[in-house]
């Protein structure tokens, strides 16, 4: 690892913006192409909401730790909630007729497509979003 940064939130959704600070830091620092940067801001926050509002109820008193891991061509976020965990290996697709009108289940579909990788840990606690530099 080249670097390693991590900061924890209570799950308090005006704290979004203590995540957007946080990737527009690293933007700056790594000198992130705007592309990358983008994804990065949609696919990350989505995933600290869910973490939020899913993993930890929106319950001011758990906290939602998020870290960024700088490898040589790799950039990768860790988003972990104190909740319960998902059963991430059974999800609905969004992009199924009868999915189409629901207002949630979008987020890890959306990580999904904007990250070169994602992958789950710790009975779904635990969201790992990796976004290649090169």
């Amino acid at each position: 690892m080249i670097d390693n940064i991590q900061i924890q939130i209570p799950s308090l959704p005006e704290n979004i913006r203590i995540v957007e600070s946080f990737i527009d830091n690293a933007k700056d620092q790594y000198k992130l192409n705007d592309d990358i940067y983008g994804n990065i801001m949609i696919a990350v926050t989505e995933s600290v909401n869910n973490a939020i509002i899913h993993g930890n109820q929106s319950n001011s008193k758990k906290n939602v730790h998020l870290q960024l891991a700088l490898e040589d061509s790799l950039i990768k976020f860790t988003i972990e909630d104190e909740g319960t965990g998902f059963d991430y290996t059974n999800l609905d697709d969004p992009t199924l007729p009868e999915n189409l009108s629901k207002p949630g289940g979008r987020g890890i579909f959306l990580m999904k497509n904007l990250c070169d990788e994602v992958s789950f840990k710790k009975e779904g606690r635990v969201a790992e979003l990796s976004f290649y530099l090169s």
